[in-house]
């Protein structure tokens, strides 16, 4: 089972493998929305990009970028990533709201 680390909240949690991201920072009281991500966000559907969270450690153990990510961060760092389009499928940390 991965484990997920949330570097600026000094989290971390555990997931099965395949485990969403968002859901899994969500569900343990991890904050991932800015105040217009809070009102506007898409829940989970990789259509606002309000949900970026920037991969510091792990990278080789989550799901490949969707097509939803490359055109939502194409002009951010390969680092960043949607975390509602975020599977994990080993140790990461993260960054919320880089």
């Amino acid at each position: 089972m991965p484990n997920i680390k949330f570097v600026d909240e000094n989290k971390e949690v555990v997931a099965a493998d395949g485990a969403n991201l968002r859901l899994k920072a969500l569900e343990n009281g991890i904050e991932l929305y800015k105040f217009v991500g809070k009102l506007m966000n898409c829940g989970g559907y990789g259509q606002c990009g309000t949900c970026i969270v920037e991969v510091v450690e792990g990278m080789e153990n989550l799901s490949d970028r969707t097509p939803a990510e490359n055109q939502k961060l194409k002009k951010k760092p390969p680092s960043y990533r949607l975390a509602c389009q975020t599977l994990v499928n080993g140790p990461v940390s993260v960054k919320t709201k880089p």
